[in-house]
């Protein structure tokens, strides 16, 4: 009779090349409050551009305005899209930054700089970008920033999930020990993809 092995895997629920905006998840600062525009308010899931619906975030009149998201982790970026203001003041976003790395005072790369408000919606491409910390800064200026959603995109892991124990089963007559350690080398990398 052969014998069984039952390699176990860790309970995981990812699908393959997921995207999720893992902004929701985040929490938001930013460098002031205009009456009660505050920082998580970009992140609530709506995108609404009338702020007078109350769903953007929005600062004073501050030198270098900022915005800053702590995603709580690193991710590998595979997107981003910022929602701007609609109802009027659009091209007060123009010439803001938006950063992306692990330092959470927001002197991050920059991976983009926004040229164009002629759109309500504006997608920097910051691909291959990774960061725990995503900002939006207007350097060297005096201006108010507000953002009426902030979404960023990041893909999950791949991995094989199929219940509480076991997810293969070998058989020792078939697979050797170089296969096996070949096997748990490739789920190991598999776990662990950007």
């Amino acid at each position: 009779m052969p014998q069984i092995l039952v390699v176990e895997a860790p309970i995981q629920q990812h699908h393959l090349d997921s995207e999720v905006n893992v902004a929701r998840n985040g929490t938001a600062t930013q460098s002031s409050n205009f009456q009660n525009s505050y920082a998580y308010k970009a992140i609530d899931g709506n995108a609404e551009g009338d702020i007078r619906y109350g769903s953007c975030s929005h600062t004073m009149d501050d030198f270098e305005s900022w915005w800053n998201l702590d995603l709580k982790k690193t991710y590998n970026i595979s997107s981003i899209v910022i929602t701007n203001r609609q109802d009027a003041c659009e091209k007060r976003l123009l010439g803001a930054e938006i950063r992306i790395g692990d330092s959470p005072d927001r002197k991050n790369p920059a991976c983009k700089k926004v040229t164009d408000v002629s759109k309500p919606r504006i997608f920097p491409c910051c691909r291959g970008m990774s960061g725990r910390y995503v900002s939006v800064v207007i350097p060297n200026s005096l201006e108010y920033l507000t953002l009426c959603e902030v979404e960023v995109y990041a893909k999950e892991k791949v991995a094989m999930y199929a219940g509480n124990i076991a997810w293969t089963v070998i058989s020792a007559n078939v697979w050797s020990t170089s296969n096996l350690v070949i096997f748990l080398l490739l789920y190991y990398f598999i776990m662990n993809l950007p």
